[in-house]
């Protein structure tokens, strides 16, 4: 569903009795206490037109108040409530169906002066959370989340709208120890509670309970009075105790997404809607979270586990082949290691509509500062790329392949690290069996995909499962596939994400070998981007055990 401001907005002025507290004498202290008058609310319900009057189903709406000698509003329904001092506030309605909805608009003045108008709205909210999702924050009610601080990029900022994570900024391991960021802990109840753990390390009931936190200055104080240390546009160690929101899982415009009431917040505080997007589900007991801050200026994100540093994962994956029998490094700069690698070299589409010619020139392979680079680029009207394998150097059957590789990011390119069966020349494909480790379609860069192909499946579809991998052209990621005699599995940074069961029947217990490649166009890379003129897919390493 599209994210739609719609022209249906309704104007609220003043739909209850208005209210006028706090009414005294001039302070010197403030100066002149004037009570904010003339208070004005619009609503806008999001896609909200003649065929949805109650909404698209998001459950979302967006209110404006202005109001004479204002300097701050709050928007509050039940517990939910929204601080915001320029009078700008985006709710959430969760409740299944069709539902009415009181809303308090207050405006506040100088000396703690505040004028209150209630508004009504009908929303619309039809999405309900999957079990599985549910079942990942809440679990059996002693789930417990916290910034995953020992990963790289766990914590960042970027451009409003733009790729999550982004280079702008992104924090190395335990690079905010002592900020007031890595003791914070936050638990997800089954009843709609949320709490916040600001200081982790007190275990003790009889002490002071305050802990700290992080955030932006400018926004920071939005929590209530209190000081930090300044250091650059953060409040380090702002000092706050633990607290309880509320809160709900909602989906604006299709995207998942924990949206928490008043000043709920996850590790840094900044602002905004509150709302935080799940960006990425698909790692087991993690979650990569999403949020704009107030000012409109930035996307943060966040990588936040339910695990302790050092726990084991219940659901890691471990291999039953440990024995390293070939490998490369890319250690060496220049050609491949031709001991190791041979080329596949020419046009003709390769089965698949191709566009590029393959190489083995420099500018298409080359091994560089410890990588091997497979670029493709563009040549007047054509394309260029290469191709690299094991073929009758390095054949095997069985065992783990792990290649740790960075994606090209230009729409039409189709990288793939795969294996074919060895007799592919006697018994041709599909006959002799082919093993996608991982590819990536040229019009998605934020999936990967992994795939066999033999005669018992559709040899076009094959037997294919994708993922989502928001940072596979910005970040190296591991590619994994466990082959034995009863399976296949496939990885990423191992986390399972497709299996295939194996049987006598099938070409996978015959000897395979490796392929390195970018492709441009074709039945999977599709139309390329017409300003396309190089890209590359890089690779750290390739390693077999047995």
């Amino acid at each position: 569903m599209k994210y739609i401001i719609n022209k249906y907005s309704s104007i609220f002025l003043i739909l209850a009795l208005v209210l006028f507290t706090n009414c005294q004498d001039d302070d010197s202290t403030f100066g002149a206490v004037i009570a904010p008058t003339n208070i004005q609310v619009t609503s806008e319900i999001v896609g909200q037109d003649s065929a949805n009057p109650y909404g698209d189903g998001s459950g979302m709406v967006n209110f404006k108040a202005t109001a004479n000698n204002a300097i701050n509003y709050t928007f509050a329904y039940n517990s939910n409530k929204k601080t915001s001092p320029i009078g700008e506030a985006e709710m959430s309605f969760s409740n299944l169906g069709v539902n009415s909805y009181d809303v308090v608009v207050t405006a506040f003045g100088t000396g703690g002066t505040s004028s209150s108008v209630i508004v009504t709205v009908e929303v619309l909210a039809t999405y309900s959370p999957p079990a599985e999702l549910l079942d990942k924050l809440v679990g059996d009610g002693s789930k417990t989340w916290r910034l995953k601080s020992e990963k790289a990029g766990h914590f960042g900022l970027g451009p409003v709208g733009g790729q999550i994570p982004t280079e702008w900024y992104a924090a190395g391991p335990n690079e905010k120890v002592g900020v007031g960021m890595y003791d914070d802990r936050f638990i997800f109840d089954a009843d709609g509670t949320f709490t916040h753990i600001t200081n982790n390390t007190n275990d003790d009931p009889n002490q002071d309970p305050t802990g700290t936190v992080f955030g932006r200055d400018g926004l920071v104080n939005q929590l209530g009075p209190g000081s930090g240390t300044l250091n650059g546009a953060d409040v380090e160690n702002f000092p706050y105790n633990d607290y309880s929101e509320t809160w709900a899982l909602i989906a604006p415009g299709g995207q998942e997404t924990i949206s928490l009431t008043g000043l709920g917040f996850i590790s840094y505080y900044c602002g905004g809607s509150h709302n935080y997007q799940i960006f990425d589900r698909s790692v087991p007991n993690e979650l990569l979270l999403k949020t704009t801050d107030g000012n409109g200026e930035f996307d943060w994100w966040f990588i936040i586990t339910s695990l302790e540093e050092g726990e084991d994962d219940e659901d890691s994956f471990t291999s039953q082949y440990n024995n390293l029998v070939w490998e490369d490094d890319f250690d060496t700069n220049g050609a491949p290691d031709a001991s190791k690698w041979t080329y596949d070299l020419g046009a003709g589409g390769w089965g698949n509509q191709e566009l590029q010619t393959y190489t083995e020139e420099a500018e298409n392979v080359i091994v560089e500062d410890g990588f091997l680079k497979i670029t493709a680029k563009e040549n007047g009207s054509s394309y260029s790329s290469a191709r690299i394998k094991t073929e009758g150097l390095f054949d095997f059957t069985y065992g783990r392949v792990e290649v740790r590789a960075k994606l090209p990011a230009s729409i039409g390119t189709w990288p793939a690290i795969w294996m074919l069966g060895a007799d592919y020349e006697t018994n041709i494909w599909p006959a002799c069996g082919e093993v996608d480790i991982m590819e990536q379609t040229g019009q998605d860069k934020n999936v990967v995909l992994s795939t066999v192909h033999h005669p018992a499946v559709s040899p076009g579809a094959g037997d294919s499962s994708g993922i989502s991998a928001t940072t596979s052209t910005t970040e190296f990621h591991n590619y994994t596939l466990e082959w034995t005699p009863d399976e296949l599995i496939f990885l990423i940074d191992d986390s399972v994400i497709h299996t295939v069961t194996n049987n006598s029947g099938l070409p996978f217990n015959n000897d395979f070998f490796l392929i390195l490649n970018v492709a441009m166009g074709g039945t999977l890379g599709g139309t390329v981007d017409p300003a396309f003129v190089e890209d590359s897919m890089e690779v750290d390493y390739v390693r077999v055990y047995q």
